[in-house]
């Protein structure tokens, strides 16, 4: 089960209403953010969330309405006595950006370890999550990121019997090693069926339509998109600053055959979103207007 917390929807400044941007996950006791805007920690505390188990931070593009809330985290993480690594994940320039942020918080008591992202699609498998960056269409080099939870094929008795493996390195296999014996190796492909449909979470921001939103975005459990107007006469506006408008975001929602969308990362200027989902539904039914906190536990097929 992926627990997922939509913490800031909001775009260019916070709002008494409205945090900056920010998603928060939590698998198997290792917890994920993506952006780290103004009032993150805020909104961490407010959904009962801890800070300690945050391992991995990847981050869209270096925006201040993206990246301003992280020097707090860092210092709240140090105070809490943190000693773990933390693995950030963002453009080329990221190493630079944060130690410049780090000038108010130069002092930790665990390593930065930071991962570059140089090409236009990229893979990163840690702590249970496969995590896919895709560059999108900013007026400054931006990624989206697809979080998926892979989930392995069931135990085969008869298939591990007819590869002749004993009993002995059943449990091993099924647990994904892999066993090394004198005259060969067994893999966990040999005991095990196909493999079962997983999780998958995209979020994207700051962003024209791109193809490859909606091929990293397709069947997706959950697509996180950005909105950034609502009003229909903003078109042009969207165009000009490289951002979206709610009905591009369900456009690309049904192109990618998402099971749910929620639109965030909303203009200062756009104030009940809600408004404008009637409009939205019609191009996608399964949209929803994106709110400060708002949470949700994907979870695996039922078979």
């Amino acid at each position: 089960m992926l627990d997922v917390c939509l913490l800031g929807t909001g775009g260019m400044m916070p709002l008494p209403y409205r945090k900056l941007t920010a998603l928060m996950t939590r698998y198997n006791g290792s917890s994920l953010l993506i952006d780290c805007g103004e009032g993150t920690q805020i909104a961490i505390k407010e959904r009962g969330w801890s800070f300690k188990p945050i391992d991995i931070i990847c981050f869209t593009h270096f925006h201040a309405d993206h990246i301003s809330g992280l020097p707090g985290l860092l210092l709240t993480l140090g105070n809490g006595e943190r000693t773990e690594p933390l693995t950030m994940i963002g453009p080329k320039g990221l190493e630079k950006v944060v130690n410049s942020l780090r000038i108010i918080a130069p002092e930790l008591p665990f390593e930065i370890k930071f991962i570059e992202l140089t090409e236009k699609e990229e893979t990163i498998s840690m702590n249970g999550y496969r995590i896919e960056a895709f560059r999108v269409n900013h007026n400054v080099t931006c990624y989206g990121y697809s979080i998926a939870i892979d989930r392995a094929g069931k135990f085969d008795v008869e298939k591990a019997r007819a590869n002749g493996i004993e009993m002995k390195y059943w449990s091993l296999l099924q647990k994904g090693q892999t066993v090394e014996l004198p005259d060969r190796t067994l893999t966990s492909d040999m005991v095990l069926g196909a493999q079962r449909k997983g999780i998958r979470l995209t979020y994207c921001t700051d962003t024209r339509p791109t193809e490859a939103i909606v091929r990293h975005a397709a069947g997706s459990d959950l697509f996180i998109c950005e909105g950034m107007y609502g009003e229909k006469d903003k078109e042009k506006k969207a165009k000009e600053y490289k951002h979206m408008t709610f009905y591009e975001a369900a456009r690309l929602a049904k192109e990618a055959d998402v099971k749910e969308m929620w639109l965030t990362h909303y203009s200062p200027s756009l104030i009940r979103a809600e408004e404008f989902m009637d409009d939205v539904r019609k191009i996608f039914p399964r949209a929803k207007a994106g709110k400060d906190g708002m949470s949700c536990e994907l979870d695996f097929e039922e078979e």
